[in-house]
């Protein structure tokens, strides 16, 4: 009988203890940054109907490059516009080490609360494009591919997502 009792009771720990990364909403451990990155963006276009993004290992090449040139830098800024291969780009930048994958870009997804349905750039409520165009740049419905890569600095981390094709384009609709 105690036996027994022992028995449940060490498997209950085991599964507690299996589970606990679930139950605190981090995601499996074979899941890698990149997986990551990809599936928070292709929720938020799930929602509103727009086909998945696939990834890119060319664009987050790109992406790993100007990366590293932002954190070596300390600067924050987009890179120059290649007119032979349009890519557009969203950036992040937070405390190092303490975001995870998900948070970096529901801080992009967050700027759809200024987001209106219409014609780019006229779909901000506070007719600011900068309010806007993370959020529509993932959403983009003409955008089909993601790289994305991340880089560590002295203070902080920094994100880089290229995409292909490239998104905000005046006069058209996001989605």
């Amino acid at each position: 009988m105690i036996l027994n009792a022992r028995l449940k009771s060490l498997g209950v720990c085991i599964a507690v203890a299996i589970s606990s990364p679930l139950l605190m909403g981090v995601q499996d451990r074979t899941s890698n940054f990149d997986n990551r990155i990809l599936a928070a963006q292709n929720r938020e276009r799930s929602e509103i109907g727009v086909a998945p993004l696939v990834w890119s290992d060319e664009l987050k090449s790109s992406a790993q490059s100007w990366a590293n040139h932002l954190a070596a830098t300390g600067a924050l800024e987009n890179a120059y516009d290649d007119s032979t291969d349009p890519q557009g780009e969203n950036l992040w930048e937070g405390t190092r080490g303490y975001y995870t994958p998900e948070a970096m870009v529901d801080r992009w997804v967050e700027e759809k609360r200024f987001f209106k349905q219409g014609a780019f750039p006229d779909n901000s409520t506070t007719h600011k494009i900068s309010d806007v165009g993370l959020y529509t740049q993932v959403v983009w419905r003409n955008t089909g591919s993601v790289g994305c890569a991340k880089a560590t600095g002295q203070r902080h981390d920094v994100l880089v997502c290229r995409y292909k094709n490239a998104g905000n384009y005046e006069g058209q609709k996001p989605f």
